[in-house]
Parts: structure tokens; sequence; C-alpha cells
């Protein structure tokens, strides 16, 4: 099998970052939210009366019943940050009967609810049945933020582009990038899993996300397996945010590793 340069580079961060775990710093340190704030949607800052971001069993639960989102106190740059998620059963809202969602924001810059009220603007890695790992630029500016991702030659349906390894390079400014192997028929239906997918595993597991975040390249793992991959990132540092996005999920071992 002939590998890309790009496989190649890629295959050798995994070895270089498989051994670094002593060198990670504990995000959430299992007891309570210490070194996060919360933002929801109509509410603002660190108001969360009805109990979206809770702490129990060392996990983080997200209810989704409220969109928002946890937000890091602080910004970083070069990094690699890894966590584990799980779907819990409850979704609420608009998003009762979709594909459960939530997602990775990285380099998130500007003001609190900049975006549509509930996120800052930030590169989002997205965490979504039958989709972990898509890229969505989270602006409402033009230009303001925007990546590079090489893709198939053929866009999906709805005009989605999808990431393939040493494909056409497309840079996008809104909008979303599809990952690796997303099937071409995904439907925004609570519990779709794609055809023959063996990146995700099946609701109510424990899936792994990992972004490797250097200068302007975004690499993106889940379950081990690279899944998406950005270079040119407008932004190389910022700070990071879990959304609550109508589903209810479970977020453990959230560590960051910084590279030099």
């Amino acid at each position: 099998m002939k590998l890309s340069a790009t496989s190649i580079v890629s295959a050798l961060c995994v070895f270089l970052f498989s051994g670094c775990s002593e060198n990670g710093v504990a995000l959430f340190n299992g007891e309570n939210l210490n070194g996060w704030y919360t933002y929801i949607k109509g509410r603002g800052k660190n108001s969360d009366p009805n109990k979206v971001f809770t702490v129990s069993d060392k996990m983080i639960r997200v209810s989704g019943e409220e969109f928002g989102c946890l937000t890091t106190d602080n910004e970083y740059e070069n990094y690699k940050i890894s966590l584990e998620y799980k779907w819990g059963a409850n979704t609420y809202g608009k998003r009762e009967s979709k594909a459960r969602d939530s997602g990775l924001l990285l380099h998130s810059t500007g003001s609190d609810g900049a975006f549509e009220g509930i996120w800052m603007e930030s590169i989002e890695c997205n965490i979504i049945e039958g989709g972990t790992g898509d890229f969505w630029v989270v602006s409402e500016t033009p230009n303001r933020y925007f990546i590079t991702v090489p893709c198939e030659d053929k866009s999906q349906p709805g005009g989605r582009f999808r990431f393939r390894d040493g494909g056409k390079e497309q840079t996008i400014s809104k909008g979303s990038i599809s990952r690796l192997k997303r099937d071409s028929n995904w439907k925004d239906t609570k519990g779709f899993r794609g055809v023959n997918d063996d990146i995700e595993n099946p609701s109510g597991e424990w899936n792994k996300l990992e972004c490797i975040v250097k200068g302007g390249r975004i690499e993106v793992y889940v379950n081990g397996k690279l899944v998406n991959l950005a270079t040119n990132s407008s932004h190389t540092k910022g700070k990071i945010q879990l959304q609550s996005e109508g589903a209810e999920i479970f977020y453990k071992n959230i560590v960051l590793t910084k590279l030099d």
C-alpha cells in the first residue's frame, strides 16, 4: 500500500505522542468544573439553574437541555487534547428526534456567545452520531476563520466536501467538511449509524477523540483513526469549548499535552 506524505507524518505524530501522557495536564480534575466556566444562551456566564453541566462519578454530564458550552478559563496553543465521550439517552427540543450532537471547539476567541448567542467563534471538531470528526467553521464574520482540508474530488449531498488524505485542497470560511467515511446518505435522525461504520462505537459506548493542534494544522483522530486534517488554519490559539446542543453526553479523561 502506498502511503501519502500526510499519512506518514500523521502516523509519526501518533507514535511520538502516544508516550507523552506523563506530560499531559488534566483539564478536568474529575471532581468539579475548576478551570472552566459555563455559558448558556439567554442566561450568560456562570448561570446554570437547570444544571446543564454537572460532575459525578469522575465524569462531566452535559444534559443538552439548553444550548450552551463549557469554556476553559485559559487559552492554549500547540497541544494535543484527548477526551473520552459517550452519549446518554436524553434529547431535547428541536433536536429531540435528531442525531445526538455536541462538539469540541478549538481556537475559540472573541466574545462569549458571539455565534448565535451561544458559542465563541472557533474551529469545531464536531461530535455527532455518524459524523464525529467533521470540521465546522463557527463564525458569523466573513473570512475571519478559515481552514484548508484535502478532500475527495466530488462534493457530497448538500455540497459538503469529505476529507481524503492526499486529496484536492478545499478552503472554507463557513460551513463544514465531512470526516473520513462519513456515510454519503447520512440522515439527521436520532441513533443514526453509517453503513459499515468502523470509526465510531455504538451509542452508549465510550469513544476516544484526539486533536493534535500545531501551528495552522489540526489533526483529528477518533478511536485511533485519522479522520480529518486541516492546514492553513486562520487561528492557532484560543480557548477550548464543549458544547451542549440538545443531547445528553458524558465526558471524562480530558487531557491536554503541550507541544514544543
